[in-house]
């Protein structure tokens, strides 16, 4: 080639042969016959005279720069990489569907856009598929497509240049939704190389019979670099549609069912990209919601029109405009995984769905810029405060962390910013989301321009600029390159935007702005007002010092129709613990002096009882409950105030109470005296109750005597006791009182641990007693004496001499004298004194005459009972309660007091008093609370009784003057009394004034309004009431509802006392104002007839109705009341979509559209494999849709699925029910019926495929060919398990596989009951003859058996070794008689040629049998008896095996000895067999008489039977024998087994060194430390180390267990109950694991901690005790390994939980290690997990077992030992006696030495 070069080069230029030249490239190179082969065409080359010429001239050189193939399939990396976290999959699928929007810009129907995601690996590999239905591509356009970079200005669009377009700029539409999006020929290109390596581009163009195909793909552009190939060329491939003829490769399988697809398609494109990036597949599938929401929002007004998706309304633009998308999105995966489809339609959380449903109102705008002329349209749109919440959207899925319930100091008016930092704009582009451009506001809207008090109004605003192509974007539309600068300019004019039109004032848009933004804030911002200012203070306890100062106080607030005052209880929410407490101030962060209102602001709260929890905490005003009512806070502050200690009980446990004001002699016992503290419940307790978790402070009770002399006060006596169980507080008996004086005994109540009587500023019980300590009085005669009665005074007579005497006469008379002093006795309520008397006793003639002797007079016994006051009746108000003093008196009307005197009040609720000690006492009764009728007092009977007597009083309980009705009624219509659960119809939107209230009470009377009374009258439909007005009976004005249906309830209520009148106003329409139609569905069908009724509200019978319907017919109207029923109403033609109906009377006119549709069709999402036995993992979804495939919510449809006979598929909601039905493929057919009509639906190819895991069948292989002989060696059966698949499965365990063998003929599937396993190890095939069946078994599981098919097999006989008859004959005994029968040796006996087993084996053997008569001694001397006919021998014909003996006799008077036991000889002679047969050999006994005969005959007989039962007897014993000997080594080596296991249990071992002190309690699972076992010394030592304070924990099952150790120990031991910890059952992997994924090589070897713990007990529950420990805590080898663990999972965005090191480091989930509280102490000082038994301790336990062994080796010798047992051997023994004898008899008996091996071997 180079030599014809050169010669046509001289030959071009004239070049002489002998000229000197060279020819070089253009860096100098001289050609030659190597570089020639290298030089490429289009080259530059010099001609010149040497290599080093000079240039004489420039030269030109011609070339190429054609990129590489990078800038295509690499082109969009940077960008699209750049977007990580932002979801730059969506926005590389938007570019394909920006060109899909294009190409369907012309369509006249429908507009279908499809996603499809392939991740079914039995179709083919991952996939993306992006179709449209627009206007398809021609070949030339498709070429177009695939050049980079050329963009729709250049292209040329067909092969022929007089058929070129150029690029026409499409006319402006509201919001540039124009779809001109396709642009710069760059961002398809990008997106399919960056989602995956191969794009292939199907299209078929309008009109065009053929489809177009072109492949780009990475691999083929490095195929042809290499290959050093034209890499910017390819091939189109022209074809008939559904022609897949050209797809070979199954990883492209799926593409043969798209193919399929094209067939009727008039035109389409689809984008089949292929080589998708894992991790792109893996986010596809794993959040597909989000990319689906992220679609969603870029394309929304293209979705949902020019208004985008208002909820709950038919938008019509984008009918109007032909914008509507049948945008669908589908994920397929492998199977049983269902299908899944999204249409975008249908998502209801992008942005800007959320933007626009949380909008109250919207500012629209249009700026317009001077140098292009561009317009951009623009809305605002304001989200409210509501209260307690900002209602500006959040954007799902951001992280967002929840308020902590605690921290109630982040609230100070202006913090919590809806926007907070993002951008007001959201940025459209020619319809579309340009998502990395955002505007955050402009100088007209910006915060720093507008009025301080609208400052926070600002953060509340979101907004959308819609442009068109005159403002750039970069070309992968992540981007707006001018948008901001030219809006920001100063020529930008901005003008505002009303009803779509521009408005016509020239105002200030700024101004206007403010206008409207102060408008939303007043009309739609539900704020707080604080009222009632009372100064700025400064909060020192605030973390941040900013926000120390200033901080407002206000006295009330107004909230969400509510007023909240100080003083007034309230209860919070969201706070730990709830509190019910007091208001005390508001507060509000901010400079103010005077109302003002806010979004938010802190309340100062007293928590109630104070006497309890004395504390006061500060809360957000948004976590007061305002649905709590102040009943429910009453009630639960009384519920916690009853717990509190009320008052004293104090018991004399022996009797000897003092009574108050007490005299008792000096060194008198005081007490013993036990004393209870009481709560108002009547409960006894010792402690405070508990204001949060756990006991409150302990109570004791201190005793305190005090001693009053004129010195002062002295303490002569102070004791505190401790609580008692048992005795309460207990003090005992004080014998000290010596000293005389006035005493005052105190019981204080205190609390233990500070003495203090007062807790939370209430002073605690106590009890007072006064008494006084008197000196003892000397023994006085003086006789005590009782009121009525009789005593004795005895009488001395005496002569002179002393001596005694006999009485005088007369009688003696006596005389009572009053004393000069008396004895005064006290009581606690009154007292009284017992007189001392003289009497005299006088008798005249005597030397004296006169004696004096001293009486005491004490009150009599009980005699009547007497009752103040003493007024007849005794009047009492109702609701409140009586005193009754009562005063016990004897005969003379004295009080008396004695024993067990308790006095007890009838008729109302029982009541006693104990006058025991006193004599008189008070009865108090609880409120008499009676019904009064008519304002009258009601009387009632009460009796008061005593053991002695009983007095009846009559009681008057007059009508209380307390509140007891109300009455509301209006002053401006005497007759309108509004009465309790009244309903009253008034004018919708009118006002019920002027009304007035009236309180009553129970007699009726008008109660005087004072201002208290006043300021307890509540309603309920506001919260502004004027204190004044209410003092002058005025009520605040009611405004009624504008709406008709909006019934509402209102009530005024008098709150102490429960007084109410509720009623409920039904507004009712007032004179005509407008038309409201409502219409019962938005859709009708062409032809049907609209269902239900149409209602015409808000009109008025007299007027004449006039409707005008659009092709529609009228059936007929109805009034009804103050509306009218329009009913039949049928579109009967005319075209499909929206029709207006106008309805008109009089003056109004109102319009309403409904749509008119066609047939439906159904479409089904559908699997389409799934294994046999399992069930679909989600339903059949059947949706209904319309000819236009739009959802239909029709519910009269009934949908009816066929399927063939042997498939049964129902239709229910459970997905999971199993599918049993043979391999195959299988129809689904769903078919829709309306009113009776078939409506086509799809079928469902159902394909039921093989699971290669799922055992279906046993194979089992063997010689067939091999014969089974009897006794023989079974054969090698090859068993496997097959699955579905037909393939093999080898993980079942060899020993799941069993045998069963039975005698007789198949039984079916599965073998006879009775049938067992065949024993292992037994191989000897059955020794009997004849059918039998072979089954073997696969144990799947605890309860399913798979069997497989039954062998029959024949067993047959063994080899011949002997000739024996069927049955065994008798011993014949025979004589030499006449009669024949004694003669006969055997009768009708067969005998045949048998194996060794009794099997008849000679069936093809034929011979003879020589029948002769031997001496069974051998003696040949020996006469022999002879058969008849005088011969010794005989011999019978062998035939087939067998020969038939029908009578063999001897001879009459044959030879033979007398009592000789001779045998008969049948020996079998076969000339065909080699080995000679075994001969059958019969004993008989032979007899000269026939006596003789008999008697051995009888003798014969029982010896065969004692033969038979000895051999089962000895059978019995042998047996048992052989299972001692089994046993005995049995247990021989148990014992071994248990020598080691003890060896092992006193090896020296890790173990836990805190006491166990609970473990045996019920409900107590054990202490933490002694829970788990940890096998490795250095994790045990770190684990401890790291729960050390959780060491000691008991761990109890229920809470009432844990309480009850609490109390046990005093609180002194923690305790977790198991019951009150919630732990998620969910088992995360380690951090450096994602979705079954490494992320990195770890090093240390990470492990959780918890999985290094072996729990030998109860491992559920200690699972959740230590997942609640423990958490997520890893240990790893060393603090470097550590540390390098948790960079690298925190590099890969991922919590790193604390990690432990085996060298005793942590390193804390804040990632702080370090310091002397991360490192881990010496092991010997901290108390260890214990270590575990080593594993050969639980192999030598599991070969133990549970001791059976030992215990059936005892059982067994026992019953070796046992009764039965020697029984059985005393009869063998005497059976083996008479054996003997009867063979002594016989001539046959044999000693054998030893009775039996069975009782040798014991």
């Amino acid at each position: 080639e180079f030599s014809m070069f050169i010669f046509i080069f001289l030959q071009e230029f004239r070049i002489s042969p002998h000229e000197a030249f060279v020819v070089a490239t253009t860096d100098r190179t001289t050609l030659d016959f190597d570089k020639f082969k290298e030089l490429q065409d289009g080259s530059t080359l010099y001609l010149l005279q040497n290599e080093h010429q000079a240039l004489p001239v420039a030269a030109e050189e011609h070339i190429t720069f054609t990129p590489h193939y990078d800038t295509l399939i690499r082109g969009g990396m940077y960008e699209y990489y750049a977007s990580q976290g932002q979801a730059p999959l969506s926005y590389t699928l938007a570019e394909l569907i920006d060109n899909a929007l294009s190409a369907t810009a012309k369509n006249k129907g429908r507009r279908i856009i499809e996603i499809r995601v392939l991740n079914d690996k039995t179709v083919g590999k991952p996939a993306v598929i992006v179709l449209d239905n627009g206007c398809g591509m021609t070949s030339k356009q498709l070429n177009n497509w695939a050049v980079y970079r050329l963009s729709k200005f250049t292209k040329e669009s067909s092969t022929f240049a007089s058929d070129k377009e150029g690029y026409v700029r499409p006319d402006h539409v509201p919001r540039s939704l124009n779809s001109d999006i396709s642009y710069f020929g760059v961002g398809g290109k990008q997106a399919v190389f960056y989602i995956g390596d191969s794009a292939r581009m199907i299209s078929k163009p309008v009109g065009s019979p053929d489809v177009h195909e072109l492949v780009l793909s990475k691999e083929e552009f490095e195929r042809k670099e290499k290959n050093k190939e034209d890499i910017f060329s390819g091939v189109i491939l022209n074809r008939k549609p559904g022609d897949s003829s050209h797809i070979k490769n199954n990883d492209e399988h799926f593409l043969q069912a798209l193919i399929a697809e094209e067939r009727g398609k008039e035109s389409f494109t689809a984008v089949v990209i292929t080589g998708v990036q894992p991790e792109h597949i893996t986010f596809l599938t794993e959040r597909f919601n989000v990319v689906t929401r992220e679609l969603a929002h870029i394309y929304h007004y293209y979705i949902h029109g020019v208004n985008g998706n208002v909820r709950n309304k038919i938008n019509a633009a984008y009918i109007t405009f032909g914008l509507f998308l049948f945008d669908q999105v589908t994920l397929r995966e492998k199977p049983p995984k269902c299908p899944r489809a999204i249409h975008l339609r249908e998502v209801e959380d992008d942005m800007q769905t959320l933007y626009i449903n949380a909008a109250a109102d919207t500012f629209e705008f249009r700026a317009s810029t001077a140098a292009d002329n561009g317009t951009v349209e623009g809305i605002i749109r304001y989200h409210p405060f509501l209260y307690d919440k900002e209602t500006y959207p959040k954007r799902p899925g951001a992280s967002y962390k929840a308020p902590d319930n605690d921290d109630d100091d982040n609230e100070s008016g202006f913090t919590d910013q809806a926007r907070k930092r993002m951008p007001i704009f959201e940025c459209f582009w020619n319809g579309r989301l340009i998502p990395y451009t955002a505007v955050s506001e402009f100088d007209w809207c910006s915060p720093s321009k507008g009025a301080k008090e609208l400052a926070e109004c600002y953060s509340r605003l979101s907004g959308v600029l819609f442009t068109d192509d005159r403002f750039q974007v970069t070309t992968n539309k992540l981007t707006f390159t001018d948008l901001e600068m030219k809006l920001k300019n100063k020529d930008t004019i901005y003008t505002t935007v009303v009803n779509g039109q521009k408005s016509s004032k020239r105002a200030n848009i700024q101004n206007e702005f403010s206008l409207w933004l102060q408008n939303c804030h007043e009309k739609f911002d539900k704020q707080v007002k604080f009222l009632g200012y009372q100064g700025t203070i400064t909060r020192p306890e605030v973390p941040s010092k900013k926000m120390q100062h200033p901080w407002a106080m206000f006295s009330s607030i107004e909230w969400d129709g509510k007023t909240y005052k100080t003083g007034q209880r309230v209860k919070s929410l969201r706070t730990n613990p709830v509190l019910y407490g007091t208001i005390v101030k508001f507060l509000l962060y901010g400079s103010y002096d005077g109302d003002v209102f806010a979004t938010g602001g802190q309340v100062e709260v007293i928590r109630e009882p104070k006497a309890l929890y004395d504390m006061t905490k500060i809360i957000p005003i948004s976590k007061i409950d305002k649905t709590a009512t102040d009943e429910a806070i009453k009630k639960n502050i009384d519920n916690d105030f009853a717990k509190l200690p009320e008052w004293l009980k104090v018991v004399w446990p022996k009797g000897n109470e003092w009574p108050q004001n007490a005299v008792c002699p000096a060194g008198t016992p005081l007490g013993p005296i036990n004393v209870e503290i009481l709560n108002k419940r009547g409960e006894s307790i010792s402690s405070m109750p508990s204001a949060g978790q756990g006991k409150g402070p302990v109570l004791s009770m201190q005793l305190t005597i005090v001693l009053h002399d004129s010195k002062g006060d002295k303490v002569v006596s102070k004791f505190i006791a401790q609580h008692s169980p048992k005795w309460g507080f207990e003090f005992k008996k004080n014998e000290s009182l010596t000293q005389l004086g006035k005493y005052t005994l105190f019981l204080n109540t205190v609390m233990k641990d500070t003495n203090e009587p007062v807790f939370g500023g209430k002073k605690l019980p106590n009890f007072t007693l006064k008494f006084t300590v008197k000196g003892k009085e000397k023994q006085s005669s003086d006789p005590s004496v009782r009121v009525g009665v009789p005593f004795n005074i005895p009488l001395q007579f005496k002569d002179l001499y002393g001596n005694l005497t006999a009485p005088p006469k007369p009688p003696p008379v006596l005389e009572l004298n009053y004393s000069t002093g008396f004895i005064i006795f006290f009581w606690p309520l009154m007292f009284f004194f017992a007189q001392s008397y003289d009497l005299k006793v006088t008798l005249s003639g005597l030397k004296t005459e006169t004696q004096t002797v001293k009486i005491i007079l004490h009150p009599g016994t009980p005699h009547s009972l007497h009752v103040m006051p003493e007024e007849d009746p005794v009047k009492v108000e109702n609701g409140n309660p009586v005193a009754f003093n009562v005063e016990i008196h004897d005969e003379c009307g004295n009080i008396t007091a004695h024993p067990r005197q308790i006095v007890r009040c009838q008729e109302l609720p029982l009541v006693t008093v104990d006058c025991s000690n006193t004599g008189a006492g008070q009865l108090m009764t609880k409120p008499i609370n009676l019904k009064i009728i008519d304002g009258q007092p009601q009387t009632r009977k009460v009796q008061f009784e005593m053991p002695v007597t009983s007095i009846t009083r009559e009681l008057k309980v007059i009508p209380s003057t307390r509140v007891a009705l109300m009455q509301v009624y209006s002053a401006g219509d005497d007759n309108l009394v509004l009465r309790n659960n009244d309903k009253i119809d008034w004018v919708a939107g009118g006002v019920l004034e002027n009304l007035f209230y009236r309180l009553y009470d129970e007699a009726g009377s008008e109660v005087t309004i004072s201002a208290e009374i006043a300021s307890k009258i509540k309603v309920n439909w506001t919260g502004d009431i004027d204190l004044e007005d209410l003092i002058h009976r005025r009520l605040p004005d009611i405004e009624v509802p504008t709406q008709v249906q909006d019934e509402r309830f209102f009530q005024v209520s008098y709150h102490d006392q429960s007084v109410s009148v509720s009623f409920t106003i039904t507004p009712r329409p007032d004179e005509p104002t407008r038309l409201k139609i409502t219409l019962p569905q938005s859709t009708v069908r062409l032809g049907e007839i609209l269902p239900g009724n149409i209602s015409e509200f808000e009109l008025h019978q007299s007027y004449l109705w006039h409707i005008y319907l659009n092709c529609c017919m009228l059936v007929g109207t109805e009034t009804n009341g103050n509306s009218v029923v329009v009913t039949g109403i049928r579109f009967s033609s005319g075209p499909l979509g929206l029709r207006e109906m106008c309805f008109k009377y009089s003056t109004y006119v109102e319009h309403i559209k409904i749509e008119v549709t066609k047939l439906m069709f159904l479409c089904v999402s559908k699997p389409l494999q799934l294994f046999s036995d399992h069930g679909i993992s989600e339903p059949f979804l059947v949706q209904l849709y319309d000819e236009w495939e739009n959802p239909s919510p029709d519910k009269r449809v009934v949908v009816q699925l066929r399927s063939p006979s042997t498939l049964k598929v129902s239709l229910t909601s459970n997905a999971n029910n199993p599918i049993n039905v043979h391999l195959g493929c299988y129809k689904l057919q769903f078919t829709g019926f309306f009113n009776k009509k078939p409506i086509p639906g799809p079928s469902v190819n159902l394909t039921i495929i093989p699971d290669r895991n799922k055992p279906v069948r046993l194979s089992v292989e063997y010689d067939s060919k091999v014969r089974f002989l009897a006794g023989g060696i079974f054969p090698v059966f090859s068993v496997t398990v097959v699955s579905e698949e037909e393939s093999p499965i080898t993980t079942f365990s060899p020993t799941a596989v069993s045998m069963r063998l039975w005698s007789g003929v198949s039984s079916g599937g599965t073998p006879p009951p009775t049938v067992g396993d065949w024993l292992t190890g037994r191989e000897t095939i059955p020794e009997h003859a004849g059918p039998h069946v072979i089954q073997f078994s696969l144990r799947v599981d605890e309860t399913k058996l798979l069997f497989s098919d039954q062998i029959p097999v024949n067993v047959v006989a063994n080899q011949p070794v002997k000739l024996g008859p069927d049955s065994q004959p008798r011993t014949p005994v025979v004589s030499n008689s006449k009669d024949i029968t004694s003669r006969t040796l055997v009768e009708n006996m067969t005998l045949r040629i048998m194996d060794s087993h009794g099997n008849p084996a000679g069936q093809d053997l034929n011979g003879r049998v020589a029948v002769s008569i031997k001496c069974t001694n051998g003696d040949k001397n020996k006469s022999l008896p002879l058969f008849e006919g005088k011969i010794h021998s005989f011999r019978l014909d062998l035939v087939d095996g067998k020969a038939y003996i029908t009578r063999l006799a001897i001879i009459e008077n044959s030879p033979g000895e007398n009592g000789s036991i001779y045998t008969l000889l049948f020996q079998p002679e076969v000339p065909k067999f080699p080995t000679p047969l075994n001969p059958f050999e019969l004993e008989f006994h032979f007899y000269n008489d026939a006596d003789n005969q008999a008697k051995i005959s009888h003798l014969t007989k029982q010896k065969d039977e004692l033969t038979v039962a000895i051999a089962a007897y000895e059978n019995i014993f042998l047996t048992s024998t052989q299972l001692l000997k089994l046993l005995t080594a049995i247990d021989t080596l148990i014992n071994k087994k248990r020598a080691e296991v003890d060896k092992i249990l006193k090896m020296p071992r890790r173990s836990c060194s805190i006491r166990e002190n609970f473990m045996l309690q019920p409900d107590v699972l054990g202490m933490v430390g002694h829970l788990a076992f940890v096998e490795d010394d250095t994790a045990a030592w770190v684990i401890s180390w790291h729960i050390r304070g959780d060491m000691d924990c008991i761990i109890t099952k229920t809470k009432e267990a844990a309480e009850r150790i609490y109390r046990e120990t005093q609180g002194k031991q923690q305790v977790m109950a198991l019951d009150s910890v919630i732990i998620q059952d969910v088992t995360m992997p380690l951090p450096h694991i994602r979705y079954g994924r490494t992320l990195f090589d770890p090093p240390g070897n990470p492990v959780y901690a918890r999985e290094l713990l072996i729990c030998p007990n109860d491992q559920e529950c200690c699972d959740i005790v230590f997942k609640n420990i423990l958490g997520d805590t890893i240990v790893i080898d060393d603090l470097q390994s550590a540390n390098n663990y948790r960079r690298a999972v925190v590099q890969n965005k991922s919590p790193c939980p604390t990690i432990l090191t085996r060298q005793g480091d942590r390193v804390s989930g804040k990632g702080k290690f370090g310091g002397a509280q991360n490192k881990a102490p010496p092991m010997q000082t901290l108390p260890l997990f214990g270590a575990p038994f080593p594993p050969i301790y639980h192999t030598l336990r599991n070969d133990i077992g549970d001791n059976s062994c030992s215990n059936i080796l005892n059982d067994h010798i026992q019953n070796l030992k046992s009764p039965e047992m020697e029984r059985k051997n005393q009869e063998m023994e005497e059976k083996k006696k008479l054996l003997e004898d009867i063979e002594r008899q016989l001539g046959m008996f044999v000693d054998h030495g030893v009775s039996f091996l069975l009782f040798v071997f014991l």
